[in-house]
């Protein structure tokens, strides 16, 4: 009889032991969603020839109001530790909501980064100041634009335009990424896009699964 009871704890224990760290992986594989239906951008002029929208796009979203040169540095940062490692995947963009008094010093702004990274892929959407901070108001963060329409915070917005984040940092809900701090971005936000990334892998290996076997 023992030896059964041994056998037996041999052969579930392993099968226990992983049902355990493959529920936490798929609970892991989630970054929260912190704010449902944002408020979309397709409306807005851009700098593309197609609509530039939060649907069906992992979006980095920056608010760099009027005043780009004193966001350069961000602008750098974000690009080094986050931007160029993401920019082949199809269903990903980099986002830039500007006031359309910014259009000039944007084009500026682009021909300059040119020059160390592949700028291009950069989507610039113009408002007018009240649409731009009704699109902020939307992500219903604990953040605040300043006078220039600017923020030195970026955000991710899902496919189906959450914005997404941390509902248990060391500070409690984590909105946004500062774009200042290269350690945040390089850890922080670089964690959490790959988790959003393996997350719509997963649902996109499933999916494909179930058409196989109809």
């Amino acid at each position: 009889m023992k030896k059964f009871l041994i056998l037996g704890v041999l052969f579930l224990l392993p099968i226990v032991a992983y049902l355990f760290f493959s529920s936490g992986i798929n609970n892991f594989a989630k970054l929260p969603v912190l704010t449902e239906n944002v408020k979309d951008i397709r409306d807005l002029e851009n700098n593309r020839d197609s609509i530039v929208s939060f649907q069906n796009k992992i979006s980095i979203v920056a608010f760099f109001g009027n005043d780009l040169d004193a966001l350069k540095g961000n602008t750098f940062n974000l690009d080094k530790k986050i931007l160029e490692k993401f920019y082949e995947f199809d269903d990903f963009q980099f986002v830039i909501i500007l006031p359309k008094s910014a259009k000039a010093q944007a084009d500026e702004f682009v021909s300059e980064f040119n020059n160390i990274t592949n700028s291009n892929y950069w989507s610039f959407v113009y408002g007018e100041p009240n649409e731009i901070e009704d699109i902020f108001k939307s992500f219903k963060t604990n953040l605040e634009l300043d006078s220039k329409l600017q923020t030195p915070y970026v955000f991710i917005v899902d496919k189906d335009s959450n914005l997404r984040g941390r509902d248990d940092d060391d500070e409690g809900l984590l909105y946004g990424y500062d774009s200042r701090s290269v350690s945040e971005l390089g850890n922080k936000m670089n964690d959490d896009i790959k988790v959003i990334l393996a997350e719509y892998r997963l649902a996109l290996k499933k999916y494909n699964s179930k058409l196989t076997k109809k």
